[in-house]
This record gives C-alpha cells, sequence and structure tokens, in this order.
C-alpha cells in the first residue's frame, strides 16, 4: 500500500511511502551502513553508537524479522529513490502508547519539505490504521531541524528531560513531542 498526500487530501506531495521490499535492501543499506560515520547520524541520536553491519547481515535480518520491516516501516521516496524511512514503535502496547520516528539519510533532502511532508503523512497513516489516541516523536534538542518539523504538523512540546544527553561535551535536553487523535483531525 502506497500512502501519499493525495489520498489525505493535500496537494503538495513531495514523497511516496511505501512497505519496504527485499530489492531495496542494498539501497537502504548503502544509506544506513556504508558510510562508518554517516552524516545523518550526527542528527539522529549522536549520542548512541552507530553500529554498522554488513550487506549480508542486514539482509538476513529482512529475512529473520520481515514483519517489523512490513508492519514497523515503511521506505521514503522522492524523486524515484530512497531518501529514508518512517517508522513507529511502541513504547507500552497495552496502553496504545505509539511513538513515530523519521530518518532522512539522504543530505541531499533536508531542509526541503520532505520530511515533513513524509512524516504528516506517516502520522495519518497510523491514525488511519491503529486504534491510538496520540502520536508522539522523540529527540534531542540539538535536532533543531526535527523539532521543527514536528510542529509544522501540529505536534506540540510534551516533555523535556533537560541535561540528559550528553554529547561532545555538550549536556542536551531530550524533547517528547506529540499529537492527539483530536488534534489532528481538527487541523484545517
Amino acid at each position: 500500500m502506497r500512502v501519499s498526500k493525495n489520498e489525505t487530501g493535500g496537494n503538495d506531495v513531495k514523497t511516496t511511502l511505501r512497505p519496504i521490499e527485499k530489492e531495496d535492501l542494498p539501497a537502504l543499506w548503502k544509506l544506513l551502513y556504508s558510510d562508518p560515520s554517516p552524516e545523518w547520524k550526527k542528527w539522529d541520536a549522536p549520542y548512541f553508537p552507530h553500529v554498522n553491519m554488513s550487506l549480508d547481515e542486514y539482509e538476513a535480518s529482512y529475512v529473520s524479522d520481515p514483519d517489523r520491516y512490513l508492519e514497523h516501516q515503511r521506505i521514503i521516496e522522492a524523486d524515484g529513490l530512497i531518501i529514508g524511512t518512517v517508522s513507529f514503535y511502541w513504547e507500552y502496547e497495552p496502553t496504545r502508547w505509539l511513538e513515530a520516528g523519521i530518518g532522512i539519510y539522504d543530505p541531499r533532502y533536508w531542509n526541503g519539505g520532505y520530511g515533513t511532508d513524509a512524516l504528516d503523512q506517516w502520522v495519518e497513516h497510523l491514525f488511519a490504521t491503529k486504534e491510538i489516541g496520540r502520536v508522539g516523536i522523540t529527540t534531542w534538542s540539538g535536532n533543531e531541524r526535527m523539532m521543527r518539523t514536528a510542529e509544522k504538523i501540529g505536534m506540540i512540546l510534551e516533555g523535556r528531560m533537560r541535561k540528559c544527553r550528553y554529547h561532545e561535551g555538550v549536556y542536551y535536553d531530550s524533547i517528547r513531542m506529540g499529537i492527539t487523535r483530536e488534534e489532528w483531525e481538527e487541523r484545517s
């Protein structure tokens, strides 16, 4: 199933979200693991180590858990290229606490609205397919682009854990943002 803003009423589609297929794995691996110190990792939780894996290991992880790729993650495409992924995980499934994630791994697509477009589509998809009352994201105060992206789609600051992320000699805050189903449905 492909998700696009055209299906949800918008008109400025920059990205397409689609399930990950086995044929996509080499291109995704190249974005994620071919560089031992990728540029995107400077923004995506850089305080956690980037663990490289071989293409064979990456493909084996897909084969061993295809449902994870099918249910919890989608490719972001723009201009016919794979540029990133969106995902979700259950913070605590019994209470329906779901967190979303997004990664634009190709720096050529930073600051052009691609992340905002993809996150908007993903949140729409999550509310349409899950019985949840809220979608949230967790980031760090050093990732201002992620916070702006979340704000642009209507998410608000819900929590700030001060100085709990230490990176390269500086303390950063952990940031929680979210939007409720009612807030999402009220957007114009």
